[in-house]
């Protein structure tokens, strides 16, 4: 039975959240865009990042737009519950995020513009929630794979950080960790917005521009 109560805006403790399973749940294979594997093998000198920008229905489709991306996948991730079931992570005790990971081609697209599509892709400074979307879910994140990402993504919310206050926002509240374990969404979940075009997005930017990565055409 799944405890919908409480304040989902508020992490869950380790000790109170829901005990997931040993096995991983069911998801899809290939991508339903690209045709790509979900679960390898990645191609040498493929990179991967991951973030939580809200809904991942929305943010898996910023990304697999970009030139340089060969693959995405939507998962939960920062959390207690192993093997975690979509109806788990919305009860807000399991205390994973939404996310969204990506393979892509560094010689295509750099980590810093990455960054720049993260930024500008969603309000930084919402805490746990993301436009009509509540709950510690929907949190913001960076989700790092090396030093070199990590020291990226610091200077990237530095950089961004002013740019936010001179344009009204508040402090930027995304969280940058290392990159944790990722569970796999569940099949329906994975592009959800190729399958279902008219389907919910609750993604939104601030309208500020991000002054790292800019691409030049």
């Amino acid at each position: 039975m799944f405890l919908f109560g409480g304040d989902k805006s508020k992490m869950v403790s380790g000790a109170d959240a829901l005990p997931g399973r040993p096995h991983a749940i069911p998801t899809a294979e290939v991508h339903f865009v690209h045709g790509t594997p979900l679960k390898g093998p990645i191609p040498e000198g493929m990179e991967e990042a991951m973030f939580g920008m809200g809904c991942f229905w929305g943010v898996e489709r910023i990304f697999w737009n970009l030139p340089g991306v060969w693959v995405s996948m939507v998962g939960y991730a920062g959390g207690h519950t192993p093997n975690a079931t979509y109806e788990e992570v919305c009860t807000g005790k399991t205390g994973h995020n939404e996310v969204v990971r990506v393979v892509f081609d560094p010689t295509k697209v750099t980590y810093e513009e990455l960054l720049r599509v993260f930024w500008e892709g969603h309000d930084p400074t919402q805490g746990m929630r993301q436009g009509n979307d509540r709950g510690t879910q929907y949190r913001s994140g960076i989700y790092t794979f090396s030093d070199a990402q990590q020291a990226a993504a610091t200077a990237s919310r530095d950089t961004f950080a002013p740019k936010l206050r001179a344009s009204g926002f508040g402090a930027i509240t995304t969280e940058i960790v290392d990159a944790p374990e990722f569970f796999y969404a569940e099949d329906y979940h994975q592009q959800y917005l190729a399958k279902n075009p008219n389907g919910y997005c609750g993604i939104g930017g601030t309208g500020v521009t991000c002054p790292i990565g800019v691409v030049t055409t």
